[in-house]
């Protein structure tokens, strides 16, 4: 199934699907739906919560710590802006970023910005490709 789906297969559907849910599978597929039997969604669910490991409590209590804007500078520094982007970015001085990201260093108890690079991955606030 998974490696249907990473083939690019838009539906999947069990071999013992009455004829009536075939076709309605395939006119869903056919009009740009995505279509999975619902043994097929729990099996994906479980795998899906299970390749994710659980977020530290300790570092979820501290990003709970950041302000929305503290958050925000966190998931430009991820992404790889400098300070000087990032003020461009959310119209900022350069010493109001550098503020920021000092702040979220320290909540978070982090020596650099490697290391709240590494932290915002391990925690989803960014994920690989994300724009």
């Amino acid at each position: 199934m998974l490696e249907a789906l990473r083939a690019g297969a838009a539906g999947f559907l069990l071999k013992d699907a009455p004829a009536e849910v075939l076709l309605d599978g395939i006119r869903a597929v056919c009009r740009g739906d995505a279509l999975l039997a619902p043994p097929v969604t729990r099996r994906l669910i479980d795998r899906f919560v299970a390749s994710y490991p659980r977020a530290d409590p300790r570092v979820e209590a501290d990003l709970a710590t950041l302000t929305d804007r503290e958050r925000e500078v966190l998931t430009l520094v991820a992404r790889g802006l400098s300070n000087e982007e990032i003020a461009g970015r959310l119209y900022l001085s350069d010493s109001t970023v550098k503020t920021h990201v000092s702040n979220v260093l320290a909540k978070l108890h982090l020596r650099d910005r490697v290391q709240a690079v590494v932290l915002a991955y391990e925690a989803g606030i960014v994920r690989p490709g994300s724009a």
